[in-house]
């Protein structure tokens, strides 16, 4: 029953138990119980860094030898009447921490990409492009096809809203704004 329990502990508890009795025969001198308690105690933490590296897998292997290493220095330090696993989660949180502050630190020394960049102003020429290019198949519209499609489609005036500053009815606006669409869609459609 017992080698069943230290070959595949079912519950948390029983992982407690078995990694505290290993640990505690280790640091009595016992090398073998200890050698076993570091192989155990290292698919343990594998699981507890992989939920919280996923995103960086590569990363949990070194850090599990980190926080091996870190409770190996540490061993003295550990209360006999407090759980193990506690204690292992705590050096392995603060290893995490370290971790994560020198990956922010790093990314920190990557510059951001500047508004500046080539790629951007080809963007933004493109963009003042297009408006001069609207406004010119605008222009090309009678007033009645071109002002309400420039009071409700880039102004963002309602239709109720464009009737009334341009004096005409809602369904004016509507077929303005229709036949002008129609209009401007023919006239792209042959510039192409």
């Amino acid at each position: 029953m017992t080698r069943t329990t230290e070959a595949t502990p079912s519950r948390p508890g029983d992982m407690e138990a078995e990694l505290h009795g290993l640990f505690l025969r280790g640091l009595a001198g016992d090398h073998a119980a200890y050698q076993v308690f570091l192989q155990k105690l290292s698919a343990h933490l594998r699981a507890f860094l992989r939920r919280r590296l996923f995103g960086w897998p590569d990363e949990v292997e070194d850090l599990v030898q980190e926080c091996l290493l870190a409770m190996h220095n540490k061993r003295h330090t550990y209360q006999s009447d407090q759980p193990l696993t506690a204690w292992v989660h705590a050096i392995a949180r603060y290893k995490l921490i370290d971790l994560l502050r020198s990956k922010s630190a790093h990314e920190a020394l990557h510059d951001p990409l500047d508004d500046d960049l080539a790629v951007f102003a080809e963007s933004s020429n493109d963009a003042s492009d297009a408006r001069r290019d609207l406004s010119g198949l605008l222009e090309t519209l009678p007033d009645r096809q071109r002002q309400p499609i420039e009071c409700v489609k880039l102004m963002g005036l309602s239709v109720t809203e464009a009737a009334a500053h341009l004096g005409m009815s809602e369904s004016a606006v509507k077929v303005g704004i229709h036949r002008g669409l129609k209009a401007l869609g023919k006239r792209a459609g042959n510039t192409s």
